[in-house]
């Protein structure tokens, strides 16, 4: 299968109305900011988007939605995975049926399973699918990671044919690159360049939300073989990236966006409102990127 996008895709939240709901049309309103901002890719119900507390009929509405409003402009990959095989089984193939231009499938969390377990568990997922698969390695939120050999494993099946590496070992990046044909995404914005420059196509991205065009222009250059220009623009901007990480994410870019006016709402227990002096710093970092005023 060929690369399912090149560049900057948003690992795009899920706005929410007072109430706790999902705020459809705000969603709407972002998904048409990010594409006039040039964003090469909507990742929907990631872990950004909250997946783990929407409900099956929201999760299938969110994915839905946002491929109905893209309307084909840009790739919409969709966030479908559990550490229930069968569940991500059943979400991945509800997508397909939605319209997605492939899927994001994490590591099971949780009850975690070996690496046999995990080259069976995402196995059992491709063969019920004939879309393309990014794999999603983030050890730090799911207590297990993917190895060089499952990796290998895994990248002999047709339908895997990407990983978003979030485990921060560029060793393990490095390793990715030599040994499959993987195209691989970096699902940290501060690793970005480093990751591009082993021959990664791009990145999954938190920072999205905020500075969509920067972020595409950053890859931009980073696939234009200009690293020194992509370099500068995640060096100048590194001080947002980590500020968007200075809580449990999606709680800062939430609080970031609602900052910058967007209206987004606030994140669904058991994430809750940053503390006081966090939101304080967080609006200092945005004012000095001229995110915000005053």
């Amino acid at each position: 299968m060929s690369t399912i996008f090149t560049g900057a895709g948003v690992a795009v939240i899920t706005p929410m109305h007072g109430d706790g709901s999902v705020n459809y049309e705000k969603l709407g309103e972002l998904i048409e900011e990010q594409i006039a901002e040039g964003t090469d890719s909507i990742v929907i119900c990631g872990t950004t988007g909250e997946a783990s507390t929407l409900t099956d009929d929201e999760h299938i509405e969110c994915i839905r939605y946002t491929i109905e409003k893209v309307g084909g402009r840009i790739p919409v990959v969709a966030g479908t995975g559990s550490n229930d095989t069968e569940y991500a089984k059943w979400m991945s193939v509800e997508a397909e049926k939605a319209g997605a231009d492939g899927l994001l499938l994490v590591t099971p969390y949780y009850n975690k399973t070996s690496q046999k377990g995990m080259v069976a568990h995402f196995v059992t997922v491709a063969d019920a699918v004939s879309i393309p698969i990014i794999l999603y390695n983030v050890p730090s939120r799911t207590g297990c990671r993917i190895e060089i050999a499952a990796y290998k494993e895994l990248a002999r099946h047709p339908n895997i044919v990407a990983a978003k590496e979030a485990s921060g070992d560029i060793s393990l990046v490095a390793k990715l690159a030599a040994e499959t044909d993987l195209d691989i995404y970096s699902g940290n914005d501060d690793q970005t360049v480093a990751i591009m420059s082993l021959g990664g196509k791009g990145v999954i991205s938190v920072a999205s939300n905020v500075i969509p065009k920067v972020m595409h222009e950053m890859t931009s250059l980073a696939l234009g073989g200009d690293f020194r220009g992509a370099a500068e623009v995640q060096l100048k901007y590194l001080e947002l990236m980590n500020g968007l990480f200075c809580d449990v994410n999606p709680i800062p870019v939430k609080e970031a966006m609602n900052l910058m006016g967007k209206g987004v709402g606030e994140c669904r227990l058991p994430l809750v409102k940053m503390e006081a002096d966090k939101v304080e710093a967080l609006k200092g970092v945005l004012r000095k990127f001229g995110l915000v005023q005053g």
